[in-house]
């Protein structure tokens, strides 16, 4: 079961996209130095098809990309609601804190995957030194790392 603690419409995290950003707690990752710690409390609302059909609605005109923050204690569910999200005719993107996607993880429901726990030591995605990946997804569910858009 995945919950969503807040929503916002963001710019940066997908290239080229205007993202639903939707940050969902549980996080099992305990990353040191953490900047969103608050989600890995079991807190917020339980994003159904329903709920999400519904934040989708109010934001129809304005967004090309889903992005689910977090989700990696039922990557499973993330990935059937990505499926959903495409299905609605928008692009799906996920970050994740892990090193690897889980075993049999249907990539190709995402355009993006982002991949990586959380350094502070290394920096984020615009830094060279980061561990973090981002992935696009092409359409035969290969990954291509893009990382390197976000450096200027």
């Amino acid at each position: 079961m995945l919950k969503y603690v807040n929503h916002d419409i963001v710019f940066q995290e997908f290239p080229d996209e205007v993202t639903l950003a939707l940050n969902l707690s549980r996080c099992p990752n305990a990353c040191p130095g953490c900047h969103s710690e608050f989600l890995k409390d079991d807190t917020g609302e339980v994003l159904t098809e329903e709920r999400l059909s519904a934040l989708i609605e109010g934001y129809r005109e304005e967004i090309t990309c889903v992005g689910f923050m977090g989700g990696d204690g039922d990557p499973a569910s993330v990935a059937r609601l990505a499926r959903f999200v495409r299905d609605a005719g928008l692009k799906a993107g996920w970050y994740s804190g892990r090193q690897e996607l889980p075993e049999a993880f249907d990539a190709a429901a995402f355009a993006y995957v982002k991949l990586g726990p959380w350094r502070s030591e290394l920096g984020p995605l615009s830094d060279p030194r980061t561990n973090q990946r981002l992935y696009r997804v092409e359409t035969d569910g290969t990954l291509s790392d893009i990382t390197a858009r976000f450096r200027r």
